[in-house]
């Protein structure tokens, strides 16, 4: 049975029946690296391709500067933004456990790099994306029970106020899911809030950074985020509402139509302003590769992740830094990797690549993406072209996209019909057409 309340709500719908995101929004500072006033644009346009610029072990790297040679390659690729890892100061390496928020030196890098580095993207016209992890902050001194929430000698020098109740501060309960082992944010506070906004023009005027990735996002209301990328204005955010697809025992169930409504709720909750990584898309897509690929068409005929209710604000991908990398929490089939991005690349919704499928796979497999990527923007495909699903069986899906695009995947024999298509690329259980 589909959710009780399935696809965005009804104001939504009609907003992106019309691919329009009228707001009512304040003018942002002068910003000569922001093209437009209006933060509607971007998410209107629907032309992004994003790359995520890192991976797990990055730190160990001088990443800041490795990143920098390769951002010109970046751009030719046709990325239109970076997500970069944590920025300020950190507890643990990897910059997800932060403390000086004030400080730009960090693991992966000086604050000389990093702005080295941001220059270099701006010359090349790739946006920068910061990862805010705004959800918890390891202090610097013992407060309240012994624990560590307090943040004295640094600047935001937040006392146990900060820190919700439900992670031993003297703030209110959580209002969200707990990020266990360490302090979390409470965003109740109005000083929390002046602090963060603050911080985030920082990063956004006066550092550089154009866009913004929400870290651990179901573990704040998104009613706060609507209010930070308000006030900072992004040109582009995404959200990580990661929680469990719906399975009966270990087996995916084929219906996913509860765990998609829970992140557009997260979505309409920010106001429509964010969209969110599709990690319904990525949970259904890795089965369906597996010889399941029935489970690539909803009951409606639609694609079955967030892509296929909510395509502009669909973030779609294969494997980050979590579900992939040395991590490996969550990861993508291996030999399927590249089916997985013939769908994505040619699909609606917005894309985004893994720096280790583009740089650590080899040249053939990078240049692969490249030409997914180079059909993507000759033919036009944006994050709301339509879609017809042609076939969806075991082992093949079919589908023509914006109606210049066609794809299939798996290893069933399949072509389009008619002399006007013409074999672009193809792999391994994968070929794309266009007219």
């Amino acid at each position: 049975m589909p959710h009780a309340l399935p696809f965005p709500t009804q104001s939504a719908l009609q907003e992106e029946q019309r691919q329009t995101d009228q707001k009512t929004q304040r003018t942002p500072p002068s910003d000569q690296t922001t093209q437009t006033n209006d933060l509607g644009t971007v998410l209107r346009d629907g032309k992004e391709i994003l790359f995520q610029a890192f991976n797990w072990e990055s730190h160990k790297y001088n990443w800041w500067a490795n990143l920098e040679s390769k951002i010109p390659d970046i751009a030719r690729a046709g990325f239109t933004s970076a997500w970069l890892p944590p920025p300020t100061h950190s507890f643990s390496p990897e910059g997800y456990t932060p403390q000086n928020l004030s400080s730009l030196n960090s693991k992966y890098g000086s604050e000389y790099q990093l702005k080295a580095l941001l220059q270099k993207m701006k010359n090349c016209k790739v946006r920068a994306m910061a990862d805010i992890v705004i959800n918890h902050r390891v202090g610097t001194t013992q407060g309240r029970g012994g624990m560590y929430n307090r943040f004295d000698g640094i600047p935001l020098a937040w006392d146990e106020h900060a820190v919700t109740s439900s992670t031993g501060g003297l703030g209110k309960p959580d209002t969200g899911a707990i990020f266990q082992g360490f302090p979390n944010i409470d965003h109740t506070q109005d000083f929390v809030r002046k602090d963060i906004i603050g911080w985030l023009r920082w990063l956004r005027y006066n550092i550089g950074f154009q866009d913004f990735r929400f870290d651990f996002a179901k573990g704040f209301s998104p009613k706060y985020v609507k209010e930070y990328i308000e006030e900072a204005k992004p040109l582009f955010s995404v959200g990580e509402y990661w929680d469990s697809c719906n399975y009966k025992g270990s087996a995916l169930d084929y219906n996913q139509d509860s765990h998609r409504q829970r992140i557009i709720n997260w979505i309409d909750g920010t106001g429509q302003l964010s969209t969110a990584f599709d990690f319904t898309t990525k949970g259904i897509l890795q089965e369906a590769v597996k010889g399941q690929f029935w489970r690539l068409r909803d009951p409606q005929g639609k694609p079955p992740g967030v892509v296929g209710w909510w395509p502009s604000r669909s973030v779609t991908f294969i494997d980050n830094h979590d579900t992939g990398s040395t991590q490996a929490h969550w990861p993508f089939p291996k030999d399927h990797i590249m089916e997985g991005y013939a769908y994505i690349l040619t699909h609606p919704g917005t894309p985004t690549v893994f720096y280790d499928h583009f740089y650590d796979w080899g040249n053939s497999f990078r240049n692969e993406i490249v030409k997914l990527i180079d059909i993507r923007k000759r033919q036009g495909i944006h994050s709301r072209s339509p879609i017809r699903i042609l076939e969806a069986n075991d082992n093949l899906y079919s589908a023509i996209i914006g109606e210049k695009v066609c794809m299939k995947i798996g290893d069933g024999s399949w072509c389009p019909s008619g002399r006007e298509w013409t074999l672009s690329t193809c792999g391994y259980n994968y070929a794309v057409w266009q007219k």
